[in-house]
C-alpha cells in the first residue's frame, strides 16, 4: 500500500500529505457495547478496510479524495494507546500537526462534539480529583510517546458525567442507556463530516466552522437528562 500511496503523489504536496486519525478505546469483547469508536463510523463511511495489524493497533489506510489516509484503533488498553500511538506516527514519519486522537470525556455532555487543534490534558469546571483522574489516562501515555509533544489535534466526543457518586471507571465502561446511545450515534455520523471536512478544508477552518455548530448542541443538551 505504501508503494500506491507513492505513486499517487504521497508527499507532493502541503494539502496531500497523509493524515493519521487515532481512535482511543478498550479493546476486547468485554467492552463491545461499552463505548464507541469514531475510526470504525468513518472507515466505513470512506471505503478503507480495516484488515491489518500494525504498531499494536487494528490498520487501515487508502485515500480520501487525494488525500492519504492512514487509521488505527490501538489494541493495548487506553492508559497504555501511546505505545501505538507514538511507533505508528513515527514509521510513517508523520508531524503531529497531521495527526489526530479521538477520545471519549466527561467534560461534555453526552453526544457534544469538540475538534481542537491541540492542547493539554487537564480538566477543570468542577472535575472531582476522580473524574479528572479518569480522563487523564486517556492521553498521558500518548503525549508521553509523542516524547511530551501535544501539539496534535483531538476530536471528543462527550459522554457526560457519572450520576451521584459513581465511580468514573465503571462509568466509562458501562453501556449506554437508549437515549444515550441515540446521541452517541447522532454525534458519530457529526464527527465523520467533522474528519472529512478536515480533509478537504483544513483543521484550521473547519475548527471553526464545526465547533461553531456543536456550539448550540452543547447550550440545548447540557441540561437535558440521558
Amino acid at each position: 500500500m505504501f508503494n500506491k500511496l507513492t505513486k499517487r503523489g504521497f508527499c507532493t504536496a502541503i494539502s496531500s500529505r497523509p493524515w493519521l486519525f487515532v481512535g482511543l478505546g478498550n479493546p476486547g469483547e468485554k467492552f463491545r457495547g461499552t463505548r464507541h469508536n469514531m475510526i470504525d463510523v468513518f472507515a466505513e463511511s470512506v471505503g478503507i478496510p480495516m484488515n491489518r495489524v500494525h504498531c499494536k493497533a487494528v490498520f487501515g489506510e487508502g485515500f480520501v479524495g487525494d488525500i492519504p489516509v492512514f487509521l488505527a484503533k490501538p489494541q493495548t488498553y487506553m492508559n497504555l494507546s501511546g505505545e501505538s500511538a507514538g511507533p505508528l506516527a513515527a514509521h510513517y514519519k508523520l508531524p503531529l500537526n497531521r495527526v489526530l486522537v479521538f477520545h471519549d470525556d466527561m467534560n461534555l455532555p453526552c453526544g457534544v462534539l469538540r475538534l481542537q487543534h491541540n492542547g493539554g490534558h487537564d480538566y477543570h469546571n468542577g472535575f472531582s480529583v476522580q473524574h479528572a483522574r479518569a480522563m487523564l489516562i486517556r492521553l498521558k501515555s500518548v503525549i508521553y510517546h509523542f516524547r511530551g509533544n501535544r501539539e496534535f489535534a483531538r476530536l471528543r466526543i462527550g459522554i457526560g458525567r457519572p450520576p451521584g457518586q459513581m465511580d468514573p471507571k465503571a462509568f466509562l465502561l458501562q453501556k449506554f442507556n437508549n437515549t444515550a446511545q441515540e446521541r452517541i450515534d447522532t454525534a458519530l455520523q457529526e464527527g465523520v463530516g467533522a474528519l472529512k471536512r478536515l480533509l478537504s478544508h483544513g483543521l484550521s477552518e473547519s475548527v471553526r466552522h464545526f465547533n461553531h455548530e456543536q456550539k448550540y448542541k452543547h447550550i440545548r443538551l447540557q441540561t437535558m437528562p440521558v
